[in-house]
């Protein structure tokens, strides 16, 4: 009995036909060998004065893991983010789920739900009601995938809110990352949707 092939005669020839001479995977292993040597040197602990401020357009933050940072972590971005009191952040929409930890203040997030449809392309729409949640100190904030959302101060005091986002769909190729509105007072560094 013959073996059952998946390839005919024309499928083989065409399998080794001459084509242009690359190098990719040898290039790929000299790649891997340099990462690891170069990971050696990334620091394992932060310092709290290593650990940059910058005015984004959802507000102060202080990056306390970012890829742009000399870390060992390579998958995920932690930054503190700091909310005036009775002030908000921008609206913002990212791929990736973020998760959030309250160390001090209250508030609420505002989050707007998305459903999409791919029939021949992403088709994506937001609710234009949100949903509310209440936070305070020690509580743990949830943002599902590209759900638009806001972040409200109601306390009288300065909110800190840990926020981690995960660099893995950035990574698989699909950067989806907008900021919807500055925050108030950032409006100088806002950088508007395309779409």
């Amino acid at each position: 009995m013959d073996p059952i092939t998946f390839a005919d005669a024309i499928e083989r020839q065409r399998a080794k036909s001459e084509g242009p001479e690359v190098d990719f995977y040898k290039q790929a292993l000299e790649a891997s060998q340099e990462f690891r040597r170069e990971y050696q040197d990334r620091l394992n602990v932060v310092k709290h004065d290593q650990m940059p401020m910058e005015r984004s357009a959802d507000g102060l933050i202080k990056h306390v893991i970012n890829e742009r940072m000399n870390t060992k972590e390579c998958c995920i971005d932690i930054y503190m983010q700091f909310i005036a009191a009775g002030k908000a952040t921008g609206t913002s929409r990212h791929l990736s789920e973020e998760i959030a930890f309250v160390i001090e203040g209250h508030g609420y997030d505002h989050h707007y739900d998305v459903n999409f449809e791919c029939d021949e392309k992403f088709v994506w729409e937001w609710d234009t009601t949100p949903k509310t949640f209440e936070w305070g100190p020690g509580d743990f904030i949830y943002v599902p995938p590209y759900v638009a959302h806001k972040r409200f101060n109601t306390s009288d005091v300065e909110a800190r809110v840990i926020v981690v986002n995960s660099r893995v769909m950035k990574a698989i190729g699909l950067d989806w990352f907008d900021q919807l509105e500055p925050a108030e007072g950032f409006e100088d560094v806002w950088q508007p949707p395309a779409d």
